[in-house]
């Protein structure tokens, strides 16, 4: 079956970066348009990364666009989020997740996540 298991979180200062990682096995994955999705304490899911099948086509949401970037490595089964100059309204739980509708109906997440906190 599907499996995503993200990891790289932390407590971080603003200003920091951090990388996230998942590692996806029991699908297809480098046919699969995949997402980064993220929910804060208290608020709903929001989409904001998505890339297609060969990384050649990315998209950001306003919120990260110039500060995250999304990456794959088709041959690792591993989709990445780099994350620069975070600010503490990135802090929230972040979920891969296959991209339903190209570029942001994601399908909603089924994994743990990976928590990522920003504060000084």
């Amino acid at each position: 079956q599907v499996q995503l298991v993200e990891s790289g979180g932390g407590s971080v200062q603003p200003g920091s970066s951090l990388t996230l990682s998942c590692a996806a096995s029991g699908f297809n994955f480098r046919e699969s348009p995949m997402s980064w999705v993220r929910q804060a304490p208290g608020k709903g899911l929001e989409w904001i990364a998505s890339i297609h099948t060969f990384g050649t086509s990315t998209i950001h949401s306003d919120a990260v666009r110039g500060r995250f970037t999304i990456s794959r490595d088709n041959a690792k089964n591993a989709l990445f989020l780099r994350m620069n100059r975070l600010k503490p309204d990135d802090t929230a739980m972040y979920y891969c997740t296959k991209t339903e509708k190209w570029p942001k109906g994601f399908l909603p997440p089924s994994s743990q996540g990976t928590k990522v906190t920003v504060s000084s």
